[in-house]
C-alpha cells in the first residue's frame, strides 16, 4: 500500500519529494536515545548532576529548550506507534535482521526534564509562574502543562528512611555520609525552591531539631518547611507595610508574573491597602543622636 500511494504521489507530484511517512518505530526510539544523550552531555557539560536544575546560561537554556521539544515530537510519533513507558526494551526483526533496542530513560526522568522545562517559563525558582515568560528562546505552552507531579517520590522517601535509620545508629561517618549523598540524587525530582527547604530540613534533622514522625513523608516535610516559611514572609511584609492581608494572599496564589500581575488593578489595589505611616516608620532609617561629651 505504500508503495502504491509513493507511486501515487510521484505521478500527481509531478514527482517532486513529498514526505508521507513517519519515521519507523524503531527509529523514532533510536532518535529518543541520541535526543536523551545530547540532553544528558548538555547537563554534564553545564555541571549539573541528575538534571537537579535547569542549566544557568542563556546558550544553554537555549539549547536545552530545543532539544526538549524535539524530545517530545519523537516521544509522541512513538507513542502513536505503541510506545509506552512500562517496556523499556524492543525487538524488532527476526534472524540476521533481528536488533534489538534498550531506552536510555525512564518516565521518572523524562518527568524531572519537563520540571526543568518548566523553570525555564518560570524563571527557574521552581515556584510554579513566578519568574517571566519572556526568555530569549522558543517554549512550547502545551510542555509547559506536563504532569510532574506523577513523579514517584517513593524512591527518595526509602532514602530517607535508610538515612534515619543509618543516623540513629551512629554508623561512621562515611557510611552515613554516602546514604546522605544517595537522599540529595533524588533530590533532583524537586523545584528548586523545594530542594532549598529540603536541605533546611535536613540540616535541621542532624541537630536534632525536628521530632520526626512515622506516618509524614519526606516530600510532607518539605511542604511543611515550605509553607511556613512563605507564612513567615507574609507575616513579615504585613507587619512591615500594613497591608490588607487577604489581598495579599489571594494575589500569591494566582501564580502571576511581571507581565500580568497588574491585570485588572489588582496589585494597584493591594498597594492602596499600604499604611504609609507604618511603612515609612519601618523602611526609613532611622535618624542618629549625637551626644557630645565634655572631657575637661
Amino acid at each position: 500500500m505504500e508503495q502504491h500511494i509513493i507511486k501515487a504521489i510521484k505521478l500527481y507530484s509531478g514527482d517532486k519529494p513529498v514526505a508521507l511517512f513517519v519515521e519507523k518505530l524503531d527509529q523514532n526510539l533510536n532518535n529518543l536515545n541520541a535526543v536523551f544523550y545530547n540532553i544528558s552531555l548538555l547537563f554534564t557539560n553545564a555541571g549539573i548532576e541528575n538534571f537537579e536544575k535547569a542549566p544557568d546560561g542563556i546558550p544553554e537554556r537555549g539549547q536545552f529548550a530545543k532539544l526538549f521539544n524535539e524530545l517530545n515530537l519523537f516521544l509522541e510519533a512513538a507513542k502513536i506507534q505503541g510506545f509506552k513507558w512500562n517496556k523499556s526494551t524492543f525487538t524488532f526483526g527476526k534472524g540476521s535482521t533481528k536488533k534489538i533496542i534498550e531506552m536510555s530513560f525512564d518516565e521518572t526522568t523524562y518527568l524531572i526534564l519537563a520540571l526543568r522545562y518548566k523553570e525555564l517559563f518560570s524563571g527557574g525558582g521552581g515556584g510554579g509562574g513566578t519568574g517571566t515568560n519572556n526568555a530569549p528562546f522558543e517554549i512550547q505552552g502545551h510542555l509547559t502543562e506536563i504532569d510532574t507531579d506523577k513523579i514517584d517520590a517513593d524512591y527518595m522517601n526509602s532514602r530517607f528512611e535508610k538515612y534515619l535509620k543509618i543516623l540513629l545508629n551512629q554508623t561512621d561517618k562515611e557510611e552515613v555520609q554516602k546514604t546522605l549523598d544517595e537522599l540529595h540524587r533524588s533530590f533532583s525530582s524537586l523545584t528548586q525552591e523545594q530542594q532549598k527547604y529540603a536541605g533546611i530540613f535536613l540540616r535541621d534533622v542532624q541537630r536534632g531539631e525536628v521530632s520526626i514522625k512515622s506516618d509524614k513523608t519526606f516530600r510532607e516535610y518539605i511542604t511543611e518547611y515550605q509553607f511556613n516559611a512563605k507564612n513567615e514572609q507574609i507575616n513579615s511584609i504585613i507587619k512591615v507595610l500594613g497591608l490588607d492581608e487577604s489581598k495579599l494572599r489571594s494575589l500569591m496564589t494566582l501564580g502571576l508574573t511581571n507581565n500580568n500581575i497588574n491585570e485588572y488593578g489588582r496589585f494597584d489595589e493591594l498597594k492602596s491597602t499600604v499604611d504609609k505611616n507604618r511603612a515609612k516608620a519601618m523602611l526609613l532609617p532611622k535618624k542618629r543622636t549625637t551626644f557630645c561629651v565634655n572631657l575637661r
